[in-house]
């Protein structure tokens, strides 16, 4: 198993997860990779989105099948201006390269914020440290576990592709 992988099985277990991750031989870098490797639907995989707020990073864990609203994200994390950051900034506040992500374990202290359509579903999977390795969860445990608030953080369905 990939250092990372283990790296967030630990992190997992230190927040009272039992993180079971499953390597694909097919990426998962994308929601749409993910869901056709794992075989899910789209909108049970977690997409691990970091963002600045106002210059301050966070994450945004979003349904495969929603779009983030930035504007929406700024105003739930207190903020003005969302903007995405470069991959070597997601690196250095997560430990983790972009496409591997996972919600939990991270390098830095990130205010999490959580799309509310995640909790449409009973199981959802999210990254699970590279490219290519993800886990199940229970959506509602994994807002639990992360100390995420609830948000309603993506574009309506009338606003664009979500």
């Amino acid at each position: 198993m990939h250092r990372n992988v283990v790296r967030m099985v630990e992190a997992g277990r230190a927040i009272g997860l039992d993180v079971i991750p499953k390597e694909f031989n097919e990426s998962t870098r994308t929601a749409d990779e993910a869901a056709a490797a794992i075989g899910v639907d789209l909108g049970q995989i977690v997409k691990s989105l970091v963002f600045t707020v106002d210059g301050r990073t966070v994450l945004a864990l979003v349904s495969g099948d929603r779009r983030l609203d930035e504007g929406k994200l700024a105003v739930a994390a207190g903020g003005s201006v969302a903007a995405r950051p470069d991959a070597e900034t997601v690196r250095a506040a997560t430990g983790y390269p972009v496409g591997g992500v996972p919600p939990f374990g991270h390098a830095t202290d990130l205010a999490v914020f959580v799309d509310d359509g995640l909790l449409r579903y009973t199981e959802v999977w999210a990254a699970a440290g590279t490219p290519h390795a993800n886990f199940p969860c229970d959506p509602a445990r994994l807002v639990e576990a992360t100390g995420g608030l609830v948000r309603d953080i993506t574009r309506s369905p009338g606003g664009g592709h979500r």
